[in-house]
């Protein structure tokens, strides 16, 4: 979670319809999509977030007993030091079920006049 004091780039609330932390400057919650905030008549639309990272895979349990699993995300710095760790779910799979999952970084810049911090 970000230690940016408010107003500046990094800085989070957390989203009033499912209590997840996101990024202050949001006007979509990007874990349950609700509309946070909503543009002003005229004013300029907000620059589509790109997608840098997007990766998705899935798999099959082959076994003929019930396997467990367990999705974490962990976030590193560019010195390699860890910044986030996240169990994101966790499940059972029965004999010849399958799960996918999808990963995506979506980024966007941080809004003019914001002052640019490090989250760590």
């Amino acid at each position: 979670m970000s230690a940016a004091p408010s107003g500046t780039a990094g800085a989070t609330r957390t989203c009033p319809h499912c209590r997840e932390t996101i990024l202050e400057s949001a006007s979509v919650c990007p874990a349950c999509r609700h509309k946070l905030r909503f543009s002003e008549p005229g004013a300029a639309a907000a620059v589509p977030a790109s997608v840098p990272l997007r990766v998705e895979g899935s798999f099959r349990n082959p076994d003929s007993g019930a396997w467990e699993y367990s999705m974490v995300l962990t976030i590193r710095n560019e010195r390699g030091e860890e910044i986030a760790r996240k169990l994101v779910g966790v499940g059972a799979m029965q004999p010849n079920e399958q799960r996918s999952f999808t990963l995506s970084v979506e980024m966007q810049a941080a809004a003019a006049g914001g002052k640019r911090t490090r989250p760590y």
